[in-house]
């Protein structure tokens, strides 16, 4: 595995990789070239390879809709898939990419990345219906400026490519798998929230691996909840207290 922005790669093969991700788990094959037909309108290449039986039925006589076989291969668990996603999405909602895309119709997931010395600058991000990346640098790798990162260069040029794009895409949300579990977590510290409590936000979690809600602290003990750890450690007050760490 390689964090976005921590090693070489190219935009076409992280974008094929968060494909992935975006297709619940589904090998994604990149290309581009859709479909070639000769000069008589024969198809002798196409690059879509699922089928579908019925699909070129001469009228319609009450037959049941055809439906298209997905034969993709499942190279990431549904529910692995969805975490990660719901994971981005944050990034997006109260991350490094905050205010930067403006869909309110349609949930955005994504995440940006630079690498060492600001030398370059990525997003890549997607929507229920496309995955888009792009990549700000120099053919020679050389420092872009201080300031220089994901976030502040590559994110508004997403927001504003994923905007216009949607237009031409019906709003649609992420597919949930079956069995998924939603938990209300604390931001700060990412145990169980109670009911009413401030600073929690939802996430997605596989059945039985929910957060905890009480800590032990090494030599303290009897289990202890978040507020009396807190109250009994000045130091992991002001770490949880202070800061922009947390939860995306």
């Amino acid at each position: 595995a390689m964090s976005l922005g921590s090693g070489e790669t190219t935009v076409m093969r992280m974008v094929s990789a968060y494909a992935v991700i975006a297709n619940g788990g589904k090998q994604i094959k990149p290309t581009v070239i859709d479909r070639i037909q000769d000069r008589y309108g024969k198809t002798i290449f196409r690059h879509e390879e699922r089928t579908c039986e019925g699909c070129n039925a001469n009228s319609w006589a009450n037959q049941e809709e055809p439906v298209l076989a997905d034969n993709r291969e499942q190279v990431l668990d549904p529910m692995t898939a969805y975490q990660i996603t719901s994971m981005m999405e944050g990034v997006v909602q109260r991350g490094s990419a905050a205010g930067k895309i403006h869909l309110t119709d349609r949930p955005v997931a994504g995440k940006t990345g630079t690498t060492n010395d600001e030398k370059d600058a990525w997003f890549v991000g997607f929507t229920p219906n496309i995955v888009a990346g792009l990549y700000i640098g120099f053919d020679t790798p050389a420092p872009l400026g201080r300031g220089s990162t994901g976030g502040g260069l590559a994110a508004p040029i997403f927001g504003q490519f994923i905007e216009a794009a949607a237009k031409h895409m019906p709003a649609e949300k992420f597919l949930v798998p079956e069995g998924m579990q939603f938990v209300a977590v604390n931001r700060k510290t990412g145990m169980m929230a109670m009911e009413g409590e401030p600073d929690t936000i939802t996430e997605a979690f596989k059945p039985g691996t929910g957060p905890a809600d009480v800590f032990q602290v090494i030599g303290g003990g009897e289990y202890m909840t978040q507020d009396q750890i807190l109250d009994s450690s000045p130091q992991a007050q002001q770490a949880i207290t202070s800061g922009a760490s947390g939860l995306f």
